[in-house]
């Protein structure tokens, strides 16, 4: 498949990179800054541009299966970012609209799982990263207005454990007891459902 990666510089985006090359996919970072991922020269394609300019993104994905984006901001959040994911969902819509690409697979939080009780995600975000919560909401709700084909992933606490490849899946749900996951296995996971096309329009909380 032709996989546009979004993010490609962060902890789930290069393992998404990587493991795409692994398992014999063409590879296309949209990044500012292609030195970032020099380690890669070769075999992967570089596009470089802003990922809340349309137009630019839209260059980019033209000729694309699917998007994979771990985009997502810093924490802590500055006060400059506070609605940084509801201006990516607006410009990555807008892009695959224009590219005619129907098919994405973005990262979101599962802090968003209200019914979420071990562990109560949604209480813990609205405690502590309220701003997330906000903005994450909003992207959300911009992706799945859109109609287009784009799986939301909702993970829980991520760690740079190794890769495992187990994970467990739950549409609509974070898994009970699903306190967290390796960056990794969410990257293999969200490549899979590029491959498999499913949960198309779905929200999905994987976790170890």
């Amino acid at each position: 498949m032709n996989l546009l990666v979004l993010g490609a510089t962060g902890g789930i985006g290069i393992e998404i990179v990587r493991q795409s090359i692994t398992r014999g996919h063409a590879v296309t970072a949209f990044i500012r800054r292609p030195e970032r991922l020099r380690p890669f020269d070769g075999r992967i394609s570089i596009a470089t541009g802003d990922m809340l300019n349309a137009s630019e993104l839209a260059r980019a994905m033209r000729g694309q299966d699917a998007v994979l984006s771990a985009f997502g901001p810093r924490v802590p959040i500055a006060s400059t970012d506070a609605h940084l994911l509801r201006h990516f969902a607006a410009s990555l819509t807008n892009a695959m609209n224009e590219a005619n690409v129907r098919r994405a697979i973005v990262v979101s939080t599962a802090f968003l799982f209200k019914d979420a009780l071990l562990p109560p995600a949604y209480l813990f975000g609205r405690l502590f990263f309220p701003s997330v919560v906000t903005d994450a909401t909003g992207m959300e709700a911009m992706l799945c207005a859109s109609g287009l084909d784009i799986a939301i992933v909702r993970p829980p606490q991520l760690t740079d454990k190794p890769h495992t490849g187990k994970f467990r899946v739950r549409e609509g749900h974070l898994p009970a007891f699903g306190f967290s996951i390796p960056r990794a296995d969410v990257a293999d996971f969200m490549i899979s459902t590029a491959e498999n096309g499913a949960f198309a329009k779905s929200v999905v909380g994987v976790s170890s």
